[in-house]
């Protein structure tokens, strides 16, 4: 049985963030990309939580009767996966939280404000600017081109993280009954809440992905992509058949 997976990216980016999987898991997986509101396609949409579960909802809905779907989120995406896994618990056979295991509140709140206070600090065109440094330094043109082409969404982060903050607990996961990977690169600071998680929910297990930090996807695309190719196959081997 071949599953699919719907790709929900995290913030400022769009589905293109996906880029560097894309060729690493098609040729065993079916694949959905889903732009978030404010970003990508949906750039002109209000960024709120409910709209992120109708958008991942409609993704998931138009996948054939039947078919394994697996949701993945990262950061941003990832709380945004775990809002619709929370309202719809039954439509998945699969979840996986790719760098957001970290309690929005308290002292954990802190990676989020300054996010969000970075992005109105120095404006988009400074961000842009910023962004492109930061990422053509970080990697080979090859890799983070397609990333960039699908452009930079700064005007949503603010309410998209208040939004996060206000709304997403691990106890969200409660009523999760699927297999739930917390996936996160070794040196991501939004892993720091994992244990958290893991309480919260019954179905989760944590795997690191080995010198990669928040971007892990990024950072190490194959390891990334085994990761989800193995949280796949566990998923379909263990589906009930017809």
């Amino acid at each position: 049985m071949r599953a699919h997976l719907v790709l929900v990216h995290g913030s400022r980016l769009s589905s293109t963030q996906w880029a560097p999987q894309v060729p690493l898991l098609r040729d065993e997986v079916d694949l959905t990309l889903a732009d978030l509101p404010g970003h990508g396609a949906r750039a002109g949409e209000v960024f709120t939580l409910a709209r992120c579960v109708e958008v991942i909802r409609d993704a998931v809905g138009a996948v054939p009767s039947g078919t394994p779907v697996v949701l993945v989120g990262h950061s941003l995406g990832g709380y945004a996966a775990m809002a619709y896994a929370a309202a719809h618990p039954d439509t998945l056979a699969g979840l996986v939280l790719a760098g957001a295991s970290a309690t929005p509140t308290g002292p954990g709140a802190a990676v989020y404000r300054g996010v969000a206070a970075l992005t109105n600090r120095l404006g988009p065109e400074r961000m842009t600017r910023v962004n492109d440094r930061v990422l053509h330094r970080l990697y080979p043109a090859e890799r983070i081109e397609p990333v960039i082409a699908g452009g930079y969404y700064f005007a949503p982060t603010p309410a998209a993280w208040r939004e996060v903050m206000t709304h997403c607990r691990p106890s969200m996961l409660a009523r999760v009954g699927c297999p739930v990977l917390l996936l996160n690169g070794q040196f991501d600071q939004f892993r720091v809440g994992t244990r958290a998680f893991l309480r919260a929910c019954p179905t989760a297990r944590a795997e690191i992905v080995r010198r990669a930090g928040h971007l892990s996807n990024l950072d190490q695309p194959e390891a990334f992509a085994r990761a989800l190719l193995r949280f796949a196959r566990r998923v379909t081997d263990s589906a009930p058949r017809a």
